[in-house]
């Protein structure tokens, strides 16, 4: 019997081998043909070269003041501004890389290992994203997409990573990470999520904080710390990351336990445009911008905008503002206005003025202004625009609502309460504005900006864009224009009686014929100094009638002021209408030697890498001599010492008035200071124009409308209404040793040619008129 032959049996374990390189190969080939259709943009377009080396990412332009502090942004959604790697402390990088990708240093863009895991594990025991897949998410992918798409997407991902790790280094990267993050609340990036959740800077942010802004990366809507969000939940994931970071050795277990317990500690400071520091300055700054882009255009790349974006283009914008000077005004702003606005509704309830807050006008004018105030709120504008007619808009006033009401006595300086628009338009109209400015008169630097009391309610700039009647700070002008063409000096006699400009001359069509404030006229001689001290007309009237109108309108133009003059006598005693902003550039050429330097606000711009844009180049004009403008300065010397400033030195005084509005007092400064008070007809405006060598600051206070203000002279006047603000922010500047506020004298020219030295000329006229003194001289 032939025997059987058995079949050769293949051995399982070859098979497996076989169809194991046969998948491995087939696998290598798939990954390598998948990444090539993918750089080949079968996928969808990827970024070519040039879009990898500058990706576009929107930055806020940064506003930052002399002092190397960020005193604002802007920015549309994204509050954006880069910071380099090497400004991130070492511990924000380390729970980054110990809760995102802990072998982040070790591969080239993806990680292998934690792709095959999640491939495996079908993403159960963790993702498979390293930090350069997010970013390229973050730069070019976007959101993620779902179904198929995400596949794609997943895909595009490596591509661009491994492309980005190519491109830049481990560090780079790392850093643009956190600059494209949203930690939500307008927290573009790490540097405005430091700002925004604690307060600092990133470099200043401690381990705990670090951990909680890491934390937040897995999902920053869910993980929000702010106390009507998830507090709870961020704490838990903060303490996941130190647990993290515990774990791969970047803390100690000790350290971690300890730093577990500690609460999150949260400074939220928000950030937007009607809040922080400066808010005035900011607006009138965009418009300078705005200004400026439309002369420069931008040497764009392909596919980039050809105009500079304020908002998009992370612009750096250099400014003359002092930070620390910017906030004594605005404190010294807010400590007097809270109280000179609570005298004032107290003098303004109804049983003690029926037409409150306005006084001296008849029930037509008060419905004219309301008429103004309806037509020009954005209810009248918003409502319009829909489509309502005049009739229902005009119903919509009458019938009362929720709202917010500006409140000095609200912490947030906003009320909740019910009223109608119409009564709020009439409640708005009875606080009280302001408008102060402080320049180097040197450089022209402008050092501090407040256009208003609040710019959440009240938007209207007063120090650039309000004009306003400037009273006896105008006096200045006319006796400059005196002893410049008259060759006058502030010791010179003028006898203080009423004086007439007849009908026809200087332009008058009646004859003019200026009363003293207080309506008296002592009928002596009395000096220039003495006369600007007490602000007397009727010897500013006599100045102006003998040097004339024109050469004083001539004086003010070249001292920079740009508002309509009109060549009429009547400007001696300020009835025209000028800005906070260009007394204080008039002024600061007597404090400068008689030379005029245009207000400067921007030195210099700077595009996101730092290239120089803009610089700026000083606008200079010689418009008197040193000698005049000495004299200027020691004439208003005198209104510190026995004038209507004389208040900044003393002390004692027991007026009610005094502990009712005089903020500060008594301010007991002993430096030189040259000065002008301002108040005009009806108390409507109150002015103070402060002088030392290196800071001429000037303010004003007033009603938005005229009709708005104080019954009497005493509570009125700008001694009363503006002085105070001056002499707490300058005080608070002399505190501040670093400022350099100069208590020195003003410099005198060598060789002074006008005679200042008026107790000299006092005794020769004593003796002049005083013969009797010489009768043993006489030969009989």
């Amino acid at each position: 019997m032939a025997k059987a032959v058995k079949k050769k049996e293949s051995k399982p374990f070859f098979k497996f081998v076989k169809w194991f390189w046969l998948l491995f190969v087939v696998g290598i080939i798939s990954v390598v043909l998948i990444f090539l259709l993918a750089s080949m943009n079968a996928f969808g377009e990827l970024p070519d070269f040039e879009r990898l080396e500058n990706p576009q990412t929107n930055l806020a332009s940064q506003i930052i003041s002399s002092d190397g502090e960020l005193l604002g942004k802007y920015y549309y959604e994204d509050n954006r501004t880069d910071v380099a790697y090497d400004q991130l402390p070492k511990h924000l990088v380390d729970a980054l890389v110990a809760t995102e990708d802990a072998r982040y240093f070790e591969h080239s863009g993806i990680d292998a290992r934690g792709t095959l895991r999640a491939f495996f594990y079908l993403g159960k025991k963790g993702g498979a994203s390293t930090i350069s897949q997010q970013l390229a998410k973050q730069l070019f992918t976007g959101l993620a997409a779902r179904g198929w798409q995400r596949y794609t997407q997943k895909i595009k991902e490596w591509v661009i990573a491994t492309r980005l790790e190519r491109q830049y280094t481990k560090e780079e990267i790392i850093a643009m990470y956190f600059n494209i993050y949203d930690f939500g609340n307008n927290a573009d990036g790490i540097r405005s999520a430091s700002r925004i959740y604690f307060g600092k800077e990133p470099k200043d942010l401690d381990v705990k904080e670090s951990a909680m802004l890491v934390g937040m990366f897995k999902n920053s809507s869910l993980y929000n710390p702010t106390p009507n969000r998830n507090p709870k939940g961020t704490l838990n994931r903060r303490n996941v990351v130190l647990a993290q970071m515990a774990k791969y050795g970047y803390i100690t277990q000790k350290e971690k336990d300890s730093l577990q317990k500690i609460p999150l500690s949260l400074n939220f400071s928000p950030e937007n445009h009607r809040e922080g520091l400066a808010t005035y300055f900011r607006m009138y700054l965009q418009g300078f911008m705005n200004d400026w882009a439309k002369k420069n255009p931008k040497p764009a790349l392909k596919g980039e905008r050809d105009k500079w974006n304020l908002f998009l283009d992370g612009l750096k914008i250099y400014t003359t503002i002092d930070s620390r000077m910017q906030k004594n005004a605005e404190v010294a702003v807010e400590k007097h206005m809270t109280k000179l606005q609570a005298e004032f509704f107290v003098q303004n309830t109804p049983e003690r003025n029926k037409t409150a807050p306005f006084l001296d006008i008849n029930k037509d004018e008060i419905n004219r202004i309301m008429e103004r105030g309806m037509k020009t709120s954005d209810r009248w504008r918003n409502m319009k625009k829909d489509g309502k007619s005049e009739k229902e808009i005009r119903a919509s006033f009458t019938k009362a609502i929720p709202m917010k009401i500006f409140s000095w006595t609200s912490k947030t300086r906003s009320k909740d309460t019910v009223m109608t628009p119409l009564d709020s338009i009439r409640y708005h109209k009875s606080i009280l504005r302001t408008a102060m400015m402080s320049m180097e008169p040197q450089t022209g630097h402008v050092k501090a900006w407040v256009g208003g009391i609040n710019y959440t309610h009240f938007q209207y700039d007063n120090v650039y864009r309000g004009t306003r009647q400037v009273g006896s700070t105008f006096k200045p002008f006319v006796y400059a224009a005196a002893i410049d063409q008259l060759r006058k000096s502030p010791c010179d006699h003028i006898m203080d009686t009423q004086h007439c400009i007849a009908a026809g001359k200087h332009g008058n069509t009646d004859a003019w014929c200026p009363k003293n404030s207080n309506g008296k006229y002592s009928g002596e001689m009395m000096t220039l100094k003495e006369a600007l001290a007490n602000s007397v007309n009727s010897i500013t009237a006599k100045l102006i009638d003998e040097v004339g109108p024109e050469p004083v309108v001539a004086m003010a133009k070249r001292l920079g002021i740009t508002s309509d003059i009109p060549a009429v006598p009547s400007i001696a005693l300020g009835t025209t209408d000028v800005s906070v902003y260009e007394m204080v550039g008039a002024y600061g050429a007597f404090a400068n030697q008689g030379v005029y330097v245009k207000p400067v606000m921007v030195t210099r711009i700077e595009d996101k890498n730092g290239t120089v844009l803009y610089e700026y180049t000083p606008e200079t004009r010689d418009v008197m001599s040193k000698d005049v403008a000495y004299a200027m300065v020691n004439l208003m010397e005198g209104v510190t010492h026995g004038g209507s400033g004389t208040r900044l030195r003393t002390s004692g005084a027991n007026s009610n008035m005094y502990k009712e509005i005089i903020t500060g007092y008594p301010y007991g400064f002993k430096n030189p200071i040259a000065g002008k008070t301002g108040t005009t007809q009806k108390q409507s405006d109150g002015w103070f124009m402060g002088m030392v060598p290196n800071l001429v600051t000037g303010v004003w206070v007033g009603g938005e409308e005229r009709a708005t203000h104080f019954k009497s002279v005493l509570y009125g006047q700008g001694a009363s209404m503006a002085l105070p603000i001056w002499g707490l922010y300058m005080k608070s500047n002399y505190e501040n040793k670093d400022l350099g506020i100069s208590d020195k004298a003003f410099t005198k020219p060598k060789n002074l040619s006008i005679n200042v030295d008026c107790a000299k000329v006092n005794q020769e006229l004593e003796e002049e008129n005083n013969p009797a003194d010489d009768l043993d001289d006489l030969d009989f």
